[in-house]
């Protein structure tokens, strides 16, 4: 099984074609909600990591856990006690080392307050950073699904590196324009094997055949 862990501003609906593709390959799949994206701008990392595990305690057999972008933060905080988590996979996401939060890794100062959401500035343009493989049909549905993101979520520090744990795969987007592919070259260093689509930021919407074909690899 596949678990889908959605990256910031975005919801499960994110991964619906990829889940078309696995189930029509028979793999099963489950997109999980965090909720540090949406209504709830006072939830954070640690929030977005409890639901998982939580999540995780719940399911019998085994369980390939994935996570894009912003998620990659949430999937480190997996403590070791997950004995069903036979790999992690890292799409476009951060794959920090213990201490890193998204703030850091771009260089963002912490304000004082870190109450309420993140700022949408982060994104820039939509079209051009999270969507510019997509048509323009399909990247305005998707920029019409955006939700809010938790600012504490952003500055909230990582304490766990579930990567040095589980076997782990690193996925580069060659042509993304909203995660910088040097960073992910640097994380994909850490990771036990690496692969690359020829995709932007969200191959779950603009490939989601190649990156299915990806991660029923490390399923079969």
């Amino acid at each position: 099984m596949f678990l889908l862990v959605h990256g910031g501003y975005h919801t499960p609906a994110t991964w619906l074609p990829l889940q078309q593709e696995l189930a029509a390959n028979g793999w099963r799949s489950e997109a999980i909600r965090m909720p540090s994206a949406g209504d709830n701008p006072t939830a954070g990392l640690y929030d977005d990591a409890d639901t998982l595990a939580a999540r995780l305690r719940q399911i019998d057999g085994p369980v390939i856990v994935v996570g894009h972008s912003h998620s990659g933060l949430t999937i480190s905080q997996l403590d070791d006690e997950h004995p069903n988590v036979l790999r992690l996979i890292y799409v476009a996401a951060f794959m920090p080392i213990v201490g890193e939060s998204a703030a850091s890794a771009f260089g963002i100062p912490v304000p004082e307050d870190v109450s309420g959401v993140a700022p949408r500035e982060a994104y820039r343009n939509p079209r051009e950073t999270f969507y510019s493989d997509l048509s323009d049909e399909a990247a305005s549905e998707a920029i019409g699904r955006l939700v809010d993101q938790s600012l504490l979520s952003c500055v909230e520090p990582t304490t766990r590196a579930a990567w040095q744990h589980f076997p782990s795969t690193y996925v580069i987007c060659e042509r993304d324009r909203q995660f910088p592919v040097a960073l992910q070259e640097k994380y994909a260093a850490q990771a036990t094997t690496v692969e690359r689509l020829p995709t932007g930021h969200m191959p779950m919407l603009s490939a989601p055949a190649r990156l299915a074909a990806v991660l029923e690899t490390y399923a079969a």
